[in-house]
């Protein structure tokens, strides 16, 4: 087993591996998101500091099928933000090389 590894035993050692370090996490909404980890709970709220936000957002062109749209993205950065974890669907920690 990897060394990196080895203190992984349940989802959460991940996580908490993960603490200062720069994670990505995906939100509901099409909204990503990039920062800085200083804090979790069991409810998956997050703390993130140095925090770079993606949003899709996709306009309906007009005639077109209800499928097909202009997706456009926009982005905006903050300093700290509080992540309520019901939003929250997927944290993915730096890649250990």
């Amino acid at each position: 087993m990897d060394s990196s590894l080895s203190g992984i035993q349940e989802p959460f050692d991940l996580i908490r591996l993960s603490l200062s370090e720069r994670v990505f996490v995906k939100l509901r909404g099409d909204r990503e998101l990039t920062g800085v980890l200083h804090a979790y709970d069991g409810h998956m709220n997050l703390i993130l500091s140095d925090v770079e936000e993606t949003i899709m957002i996709v306009e309906p062109v007009e005639g077109a099928l209800e499928v097909q749209g202009t997706v456009k993205v926009a982005k905006r950065k903050m300093e700290m933000l509080f992540v309520r974890g019901d939003g929250v669907i997927l944290v993915s920690p730096p890649s250990r090389t």
